[in-house]
């Protein structure tokens, strides 16, 4: 049995690598630049490199090698089939596994990005001891994870846990990304609510620290923690839209906890007190018992993600 694994974070400009033991320590970690000219074919040949060169440093054999999990972002389906390619890397569809096992012959996993992050922070994270987890991520979209009975839910096609991309608002105008309209993510994102401080400020001319300066997600609940109540206002209008969503959620696969990760979950505990009463709210009645956690892996959470998919 091996005791190591190497887990993988692709992003678009640079590649997130991690060596981790059984115990899920991280032994080593580093990046390399993502080259994505050429239809980005040279991305996982400079992995199979880079993770090869790492073994010879650490004297690691194949044999004591588990495999190698990868987070690649598109759908990826149970095959690890990158579904409908991804735009950012030059990628068109095609098996990240079968491919990667040509540069280095050993075991390989591929998931979504989100979904590695998601398995990140239930193995050893902010849900770490739960087994069913929706992993919420707040950044410039609405990334979801959802793991069920410790088993991440892909879908048939990869785009099982895109929960930024719910219906919520009949009435919005203006267009997601995805092209629909009212999204979860135009309300909930760190641009969604910079969207809804906006549109909050433009209603009245009530007194606000957020008036004339930079909106953001972050500024805005810099203000709240001052006790502003326009920016108060702006909260509960998006823990309002995504405590409605989790709730939605909840009814379809019954979490023990969702762990709110991204770069608007820095914005800590007081992001929690404006979800869950509206979670509570809408829940159904046996889904309300599930715990609200945030996000304590960072950046890392997807390569102890992909790294997880071997060692859990």
């Amino acid at each position: 049995m091996g005791t190591y694994a190497f887990g993988v974070d692709i992003g678009g400009t640079s590649v997130k690598m991690g060596l981790f033991d059984r115990a899920g320590c991280v032994l080593d970690k580093w990046e390399i630049p993502t080259v994505t000219e050429d239809g980005g074919s040279a991305i996982l040949p400079d992995v199979g490199k880079s993770i090869l060169a790492r073994m010879e440093e650490k004297q690691i054999s194949r044999e004591e090698l588990v495999g190698i999990g990868i987070g690649a972002p598109g759908a990826v389906d149970e095959e690890g089939t990158l579904v409908s390619g991804a735009v950012n890397l030059g990628w068109k569809s095609f098996n990240i596994p079968e491919a990667l096992k040509a540069y280095i012959n050993v075991p390989v996993r591929a998931v979504n990005d989100a979904n590695a992050a998601a398995y990140g922070e239930m193995w050893q994270g902010g849900a770490k001891g739960y087994g069913s987890v929706v992993a919420v991520t707040l950044g410039t979209g609405v990334g979801g994870g959802i793991i069920v009975n410790g088993q991440l839910l892909t879908g048939s096609a990869g785009a099982g846990g895109e929960i930024g991309h719910m219906h919520l608002e009949d009435e919005e105008e203006e267009a997601c990304n995805c092209g629909n309209r009212g999204c979860l993510e135009q309300y909930a994102s760190a641009t969604g609510i910079a969207r809804l401080a906006r549109r909050r400020l433009a209603r009245d001319q009530q007194p606000s620290v957020l008036r004339g300066g930079h909106i953001s997600a972050k500024t805005v609940f810099d203000a709240v923690k001052a006790g502003d109540q326009v920016a108060m206002e702006i909260a509960q209008q998006f823990g309002e839209y995504l405590g409605k969503g989790l709730a939605c959620v909840a009814s379809v696969v019954d979490p023990e906890a969702f762990v709110i990760g991204g770069g608007v979950s820095k914005a800590g505990e007081v992001l929690l007190s404006y979800i869950e009463p509206p979670y509570q709210k809408y829940a159904f009645q046996h889904c309300k018992r599930a715990k609200f956690v945030l996000a304590k892996l960072g950046n890392d959470a997807g390569i102890y993600g992909a790294a997880g998919l071997f060692l859990r």
